[in-house]
């Protein structure tokens, strides 16, 4: 664990100061969550989260606000910070997602880590050996939650996406194509996950366990 401290708001200054007033205008008056007061101690990467956050992550795009909480709880689990994790629950049930919904989404993000672990092997294998066997993994969690087939592709995309999994993420790319999900809202989904990585990436080294 790195020693950083966070910038408080009552000492922040310059475009720190002026980049907390921003995320207030974006968050509400009350006081920042500790994850953005750690992102402070580098004034350059706090601006490049506050942009990409207000545009990919916390407002209306190509991709809608809901699906966006669900992509971005999704990374914040999947990057297993707490810290941002706590911050899209609260985030995903202002949205309106439910309890179980939102349990539902990190079930479909865990159930995708199967996925791209098989797939993953048969590409890193460097053999055909394995084409054409069954995956023989079980994943009915992609079809019996409460969440619509839209959530769960865009979820399974940028999770496969931060994996790696190319097979996969070609795979999501086609099934939510057949959804008719436009191209531009899954690169949104991709964006959002990548700005919330990047948050919880930086978090991670940097806060208190």
């Amino acid at each position: 664990m790195l020693k950083i401290q966070p910038v408080p708001e009552t000492s922040a200054d310059g475009k720190v100061a002026q980049t907390y007033e921003r995320l207030h205008d974006l968050l509400g008056p009350d006081p920042l969550p500790e994850p953005f007061l750690y992102l402070g101690s580098v004034e350059a990467f706090l601006r490049d989260f506050y942009m990409n956050f207000k545009k990919f992550v916390w407002s209306e795009g190509k991709l809608d606000v809901r699906n966006k909480g669900a992509v971005a709880l999704a990374t914040a689990v999947h990057a297993e910070s707490q810290p941002w994790a706590d911050f899209f629950k609260q985030r995903c049930l202002a949205l309106g997602w439910s309890e179980t919904q939102i349990a539902e989404i990190v079930a479909v993000a865990s159930t995708n880590y199967m996925y791209n672990t098989f797939f993953k092997f048969r590409v890193l294998g460097g053999t055909d050996r394995f084409e054409g066997f069954p995956v023989g993994l079980r994943a009915h969690t992609f079809s019996g939650t409460s969440l619509e087939e839209s959530t769960v592709e865009v979820i399974n995309l940028a999770i496969s996406d931060i994996n790696a999994c190319g097979p996969c993420v070609s795979g999501h790319v086609a099934k939510a194509e057949q959804l008719g999900l436009s191209h531009e809202a899954m690169l949104e989904a991709i964006q959002c996950a990548a700005t919330v990585y990047a948050g919880a990436k930086f978090t991670n080294a940097t806060m208190p366990a």
